[in-house]
């Protein structure tokens, strides 16, 4: 999802989405997915269902769940702007949206790719195999009935699926009113999101009682939250300044972490209110690049986030498996089970220490013997399953060679430049990006092609240093291919992509026409949208 500038309601530029092919070929994404797919069914699953992993952790993964496309969690309290900010990305309504300064989104909406308009009620969607929504059956026909997948045909949906969540108030008014456990359901779907946003209004920094239980859920999910501080250009600079510190004060106290979470401002509307201050406007427009380029990788990061669920997941159901097959050891073959099993309820983090000892396990790869002991105490131990050494040596399997040789598939990520090295003709920063007269069609792309792939792109993108001597046998002076560069690197990230690479040969070539290079990029001059 490369960028450039489009102009907002007010006619001043703001960032838009330009879509561009993702870093990882689709060839190889939905590879790497199946190896994933046939390495947890074969090796991993098994061994979850012999010892009865979903009876205390959670169910196991279907094709769908290990399937289902990068999903973006929205969170934040009433009229912070995710339904505008879903509106933003897709350039469009969506079914079922419903934007106001009231409380308006008042369910849970699954936004996702379709081939016509339509919204899939709750019920049916959590029926729906095809769907990664099975595992909310569990909250009940309370939440279903305000759950519901909204479908639109979007180039942005084809690479991520959006779940905007209902406005949060203050007080007790939501959680009495919900029927039911709105936490545990933001929990179910931030331990599948690969991105969590939490959203704030510059006018509105309190974090109510249910926001805070929200946050608090999001434990052990924090490489994935990312808070947007919406609206940023309805205060000037100064209050600015003094609700950013304030909002990182009332967060500081909310979440424990020894990281600070990253703050984008942002400020996305789909049309701009005539009373927002300028004086910030280049600070909020180079954040909203900020994040849609961390939403750009999304796709990558989430195949690499599957594959380090998947070793979680088999890591704990291997620990998962020792211990129900100790437990059905220690059980007597005869006389004095219930006696014994009250026993090891009773010591059952001195059980944990045996095993610990007996298997040399880390004891951080143990649960929680507490909340362990409550699932345990519904089940009769003498009915576990011994140990079964094949099941085991499956999953160590996956675990040493199938899941680390799939993580060797992924491509190395280009590092982002230096401003100072990202034109490599000039050390003075990127141009701007404006209207056009050209028109992509006329570059003969095909041209290039040869020449560009003999650079041995990375991710399909060449650095300035091996491109450079390219474009200086064009014999054309260094403040020339330094203006270039400015305008064929588009998106401004020092590497250049077929398309970029095609379009300064183009330049060079009218330039040795006679034409005068533009000290703007044409509009027109850039790729057609893809993502």
């Amino acid at each position: 999802m490369s960028l450039r500038l489009r102009k907002n309601g007010k006619g001043s530029p703001a960032p838009s989405k330009t879509p561009t092919s993702a870093s990882l070929a689709d060839d190889e994404y939905y590879q790497i997915i199946e190896g994933v797919k046939r390495t947890y069914n074969q090796k991993i699953r098994p061994l979850e269902i012999t010892y009865n992993f979903e009876g205390f952790h959670s169910s196991p993964l279907t094709n769908s769940d290990i399937e289902a496309k990068p999903i973006v969690l929205l969170i934040g309290q009433y009229s912070t702007g995710k339904t505008t900010f879903i509106r933003y990305l897709l350039d469009k309504a969506y079914p079922g949206e419903h934007i106001g300064v009231e409380p308006t989104t008042d369910r849970f909406v699954a936004v996702m790719h379709g081939a016509e308009d339509r919204i899939t009620p709750g019920n049916a969607a959590a029926v729906n195999q095809d769907l990664p929504f099975r595992g909310l059956n569990r909250f009940g026909q309370a939440f279903l009935s305000r759950f519901q997948v909204s479908q639109t045909p979007s180039p942005i949906l084809e690479n991520m699926t959006i779940i905007d969540t209902p406005g949060i108030l203050a007080g007790d008014k939501q959680r009495i009113e919900r029927g039911y456990d709105y936490t545990a359901v933001i929990e179910w779907y931030a331990q599948r999101a690969d991105l969590i946003l939490l959203m704030f209004d510059s006018h509105k920094l309190d974090i109510s009682n249910e926001f805070k239980n929200a946050i608090h859920c999001l434990r052990g999910q924090e490489e994935k939250v990312r808070v947007i501080l919406n609206k940023s250009d309805m205060v000037n600079q100064q209050q600015l300044m003094r609700v950013y510190g304030a909002m990182m004060w009332s967060l500081g106290k909310v979440v424990q972490t020894p990281e600070v979470m990253r703050v984008y401002l942002s400020s996305f509307w789909t049309e701009k209110p005539p009373n927002s201050f300028e004086d910030c406007r280049d600070l909020i427009e180079t954040e909203m690049k900020d994040l849609l380029r961390d939403m750009k990788e999304l796709r990558r990061n989430a195949a690499v986030r599957k594959i380090n669920e998947i070793v979680k997941r088999a890591r704990l159901a291997r620990v998962h498996a020792l211990i129900i097959s100790h437990l059905k050891k220690e059980m007597p073959s005869m006389f004095g089970k219930k006696k014994k099993q009250e026993a090891l309820l009773n010591n059952l983090d001195q059980e944990f220490v045996k095993i610990q000892q007996r298997y040399h396990l880390p004891a951080g790869d143990f649960p929680n013997p507490e909340k362990f002991k409550q699932n345990l105490s519904v089940y009769d131990m003498d009915k576990f399953k011994t140990l079964k050494e094949e099941l085991l040596d499956k999953a160590d399997e996956a675990l040493s060679v199938d899941l680390p040789r799939l993580m060797s598939r992924f491509p190395m990520v280009n590092p982002e430049l230096e401003k100072s090295q990202r034109n490599p003709f000039e050390e003075l920063g990127e141009g701007e990006m404006p209207p056009s007269y050209w028109d992509f069609a006329s570059v003969d792309k095909a041209e290039y092609i040869p020449k560009f792939h003999s650079l041995h792109p990375r991710e399909g993108k060449v650095g300035g240093a091996a491109v450079k001597p390219v474009l200086m046998d064009s014999g054309l002076p260094n403040d020339i291919l330094a203006q270039i560069w400015r305008l064929a690197d588009f998106d401004g990230d020092g590497y250049m992509d077929v398309d970029e690479f095609a379009i300064a040969m183009h330049l060079i070539k009218a330039f040795k026409n006679g034409a005068e290079i533009p000290e703007k990029m044409p509009q027109s001059l850039l790729p057609p949208r893809k993502f």
